[in-house]
């Protein structure tokens, strides 16, 4: 007969022990919380430490978007990069000075790109790699635009401007010569009239650095040169409308500017242990027009007032001629001559100073063509033309109402800008 199985008697707990175990549970349950509780802590504090120690002051202000144009948003870290690339290493207060300039470098890099893109040229991207590689510079999206806009500049002046001047056009042969003051280019005036030889009066006494050196002889010339190859916008349009084989009448021209300027010198106050003086001076473009205002002082017109009126020097207009207390050294040698010579009066006006180190604007060009006649644009002036008419097209880019330019960089984000370009 076969044993029957045993089944294996249940396990039964008193209530003590039941009691007991449940309080294990419990505590078991409150130790677990506890300690996942404090995992969580110590995570959100980590996330929280990642979040405001790396997240908000390191990560986020490099995405913020730095200037809108167009379509295209650039941000911070692409304004960083721009901003390293143009600054060089060079020390916070450059940095500084050239937030803005770079910012506006953006805006026109993006307009050149996108007008390029309109004319049919585009630089192919091996083409950027190939020159970031030859200049040894970083292959960022910053730089790459930098080096694009360049290379797009260059292919826009080849492709583009240059076919559409033509080869050849009317030129001029013109003798020009730039003088101080209506009396002295009338003098001269007389001089070449009477036979004096143009080239030698123009090496003596032209105060334009490139008609003195070339003796006056400015070659032939298209027009739409003259303006950059002498500094003023009047001359061209007077030679151009001139008649082949005339002396001109002294031509005046305020904004043309000059290495001579005359100094009319009051010395108010001196100090004999400090060497320093109080001074008050007028900073005039011409001798002849100095002896006027010297004559106009001594009968009794106010220093300041003329000074603030006519003073070609920089803040004439604020502190109306009053330079303060001056030590040897702070003005030209001619000047502490005068200043500083024991010789020299309180309150007494010099005589006109002249002073080749001052730089006055205001002059009377004398110019005679010599011929005219239909030519070969040379290459330097072929070159001239195109940077002008490039120049140009640059600024109509710019200044083109249908922009959408927007931009968010203020005083927080300059900082910011600045003292990761100083750090790297």
């Amino acid at each position: 007969m076969a044993k029957k199985k045993v089944e294996r008697p249940k396990d039964k707990f008193t209530k003590r022990q039941l009691s007991r175990w449940q309080q294990q549970q419990r505590r078991q349950r409150i130790i677990m919380s506890i300690g996942v509780s404090v995992i969580a802590v110590v995570i959100g504090l980590i996330i929280a430490g990642i979040y405001y120690g790396w997240y908000l002051a390191e990560y986020k202000p490099l995405k913020q978007t730095v200037i809108e144009v167009n379509n295209t948003k650039f941000n911070m870290d692409y304004y960083i990069k721009t901003l390293r690339h143009h600054a060089g290493g060079q020390d916070a207060q450059y940095i500084e000075f050239l937030l803005a300039p770079v910012l506006e470098s953006i805006e026109q890099g993006e307009l050149i790109r996108e007008k390029a893109l309109e004319l049919g040229i585009s630089i192919s991207d091996s083409a950027v790699s190939d020159e970031l590689d030859s200049r040894e510079l970083p292959h960022n999206q910053a730089v790459s635009d930098i080096v694009r806009t360049q290379l797009l500049f260059e292919k826009l002046r080849q492709e583009y401007f240059d076919p559409q001047l033509p080869p050849s056009a009317e030129q001029r042969h013109i003798m020009a010569m730039f003088l101080e003051s209506q009396s002295q280019a009338a003098e001269a005036r007389v001089r070449l009239e009477t036979g004096e030889d143009f080239a030698q009066l123009a090496s003596e006494l032209s105060l334009d650095s490139l008609t003195k050196e070339e003796a006056g002889d400015l070659g032939w010339r298209p027009r739409g040169v003259l303006e950059e190859l002498l500094d003023t916008p009047l001359f061209e349009n007077f030679v151009f409308d001139s008649e082949v084989g005339l002396l001109s009448q002294p031509l005046y021209d305020e904004d043309k500017s000059k290495s001579l300027g005359y100094w009319l010198i009051r010395v108010l106050e001196r100090d004999e242990e400090t060497e320093e003086a109080h001074v008050q001076a007028i900073l005039l473009t011409s001798w002849e027009e100095a002896q006027n205002i010297k004559a106009r002082l001594e009968a009794g017109e106010d220093f300041a007032q003329v000074a603030g009126e006519l003073s070609q020097l920089p803040g004439a207009d604020e502190n109306k001629g009053d330079l303060d207390w001056l030590t040897p050294g702070n003005m030209s040698q001619a000047i502490d001559d005068f200043i500083f010579s024991p010789e020299t009066e309180l309150g007494i006006i010099s005589e006109p100073i002249g002073d080749e180190t001052a730089t006055t604007n205001g002059g009377y060009w004398l110019f005679e063509v010599l011929d005219s006649s239909t030519r070969e644009i040379s290459d330097e002036d072929r070159n001239s033309l195109i940077s002008k008419t490039m120049n140009d097209w640059l600024t109509a880019l710019m200044d083109d109402p249908e922009n959408r330019i927007v931009s968010y960089l203020n005083d927080e984000m300059r900082a910011f800008a600045t003292s990761r370009v100083q750090a790297s």
